[in-house]
């Protein structure tokens, strides 16, 4: 088993050639020529080589996406842009056996959950052109008989778009989606440690036929290519998701430009489970949102607060939880926790667990295979308190603090005592309770009795420093498109004669 498992990456390797960037309809070099390395979880070895775009191939992206704008795809009918739309949904299905390996080889991520992502990813499609063609809709003000005034929405321009790592296919359609139904063109600049897909999704998109210059995508590093794309003055809108402090920084090169920013960075999201919690659908929900994606996740509920009544037990099974995950190569179909994506990232959260011990607290970990992949078990930490650094900071890894809570009012005050409001959970059978309480936690969201179900009707974002604005749904609308009123006079109404 061990040998076949080792053909299908040695396989994947083989099938996986150097990646260019795609600006205005073409795969072309990086105008320096450079390239970076990109590197197997699993391994540690060299999967491929990328281009290495910089402030040169933003330039002619952008160009490119300006004069798209400006030409064939600003003039295209609602329609005729929603069909392009529709069609890249339809290739990304046509490919999702191949996508989603893919994904798996270059994250190690495992394959049952990016088959279920990459499915996810032609949903967004459909939705987003279904939500402009029956809800972006405009309002009517009369005003009497004098006047009608109406708002219209109209897509604001080039879109830069600056992707994670985790989920990268998903995360990327998550923005593209909503931008290009709306009119916008698009700037992509995916995470130099996910490639992969990236680039799959441009030939995806390629075959679509969209007119030359509407999608682009420049590889690179966010020092280079990301910082460029944030300065470019023609980039109206910059969406981002990845690190707080990342997020800051990219505020901060855009505020001259006043530019528009959606920002989804970092949580430290807490699960509440109170003693009158469904024991067994709780352990569930809090074992799936620590450690499925292999803990890479921004909304995973990394600090567990159980009522000391039930907390005996409830971490009891959860160690049992641990020991039974199948920790392992993420393209086989029964892996449920794959590799780190990276060896930096690995080694930051192997720090986070020696911090924890030097903090005092108790590391409890499962099992690894044997290899050289970047695995850390999943891990469960215990005697943290609120003031540690592991109960504050986002270690972003298959590893969860947990701690006891008395009552109501003080878990809440422990579930808010954190910078970061991404998203919450609360268990208890009391329905009251779990409005007050989900109420009165700082997150832009919050689940009761729920693991992360995510419903694209909705907004998605965070509080605090979670992130800027939110997307999803209808909310979108007020990211990508520019709400503008229009004012008609109905009649000759009286305006005031100066110096007649």
């Amino acid at each position: 088993m061990a040998n076949q498992l080792a053909d299908e990456h040695i396989e994947m390797k083989q099938q996986t050639k150097d990646i260019k960037l795609y600006i205005n309809g073409e795969f072309v070099d990086a105008a320096s020529k450079h390239t970076f390395e990109n590197i197997s979880p699993y391994t540690n070895e060299i999967i491929n080589h990328v281009a290495s775009g910089d402030n040169e191939d933003i330039k002619k992206a952008v160009q490119a996406a300006r004069a798209a704008f400006k030409g064939e795809w600003g003039k295209l009918k609602v329609k005729d842009r929603l069909a392009y739309v529709y069609k890249i949904a339809d290739l990304i299905d046509d490919h999702i056996d191949e996508i989603a390996p893919l994904e798996s080889f270059d994250t190690g991520l495992p394959i049952a959950q990016t088959k279920k992502m990459v499915s996810r990813a032609a949903y967004n499609f459909r939705f987003y052109a279904e939500m402009v063609s029956t809800r972006m809709v405009g309002e009517a003000y009369q005003v009497d008989d004098e006047f009608l005034n109406y708002t219209v929405h109209k897509p604001v321009g080039i879109a830069g778009l600056i992707t994670p790592w985790n989920a990268p296919f998903m995360l990327e359609t998550w923005k593209i989606a909503p931008a290009l139904a709306t009119g916008n063109t698009v700037v992509l600049k995916p995470a130099e440690w996910s490639p992969l897909t990236a680039n799959r999704l441009a030939e995806i998109i390629d075959k679509a036929g969209l007119p030359d210059g509407v999608f682009n995508v420049v590889h690179g590093y966010g020092e280079t290519a990301g910082a460029s794309l944030v300065a470019h003055p023609d980039v109206e809108l910059i969406s981002f998701t990845g690190e707080t402090t990342t997020g800051s920084e990219i505020l901060k090169n855009g505020a001259d430009a006043l530019k528009r920013f959606s920002m989804e960075l970092g949580g430290k999201s807490p699960i509440i489970v109170f003693d009158d919690a469904d024991f067994e659908r709780a352990l569930d929900a809090c074992t799936w949102g620590i450690f499925s994606f292999n803990g890479e996740r921004c909304t995973a509920n990394s600090r567990l607060y159980v009522h000391e009544h039930i907390a005996e037990k409830f971490i009891d099974r959860l160690k049992q939880r641990i020991n039974k995950i199948k920790v392992g190569d993420p393209l086989k179909a029964d892996t449920q926790v794959g590799p780190l994506i990276h060896k930096n990232h690995y080694d930051n959260v192997k720090d986070y667990l020696e911090i924890a011990k030097a903090e005092g607290c108790e590391v409890i970990s499962g099992n690894i295979p044997d290899g050289k992949g970047n695995y850390i078990a999943p891990t469960l930490i215990l005697n943290a308190t609120n003031q540690m650094r592991v109960v504050q900071e986002e270690i972003f890894g298959p590893v969860i603090a947990a701690m006891t809570f008395t009552d109501e009012q003080e878990v809440i005050e422990l579930a808010n005592d954190v910078r970061y409001g991404l998203a919450g959970y609360v268990w208890t059978q009391d329905i009251q309770r779990g409005h007050r309480v989900a109420q009165a936690i700082d997150s832009g969201m919050l689940w009761v009795n729920a693991q992360n179900v995510r419903d694209l009707r909705t907004p998605f974002g965070g509080s605090k420093h979670s992130g800027i604005g939110r997307e999803g749904g209808h909310y979108a609308f007020e990211f990508y498109t520019e709400t503008q009123i229009i004012h008609v006079a109905l009649k000759d109404h009286h305006i005031p004669q100066f110096g007649k």
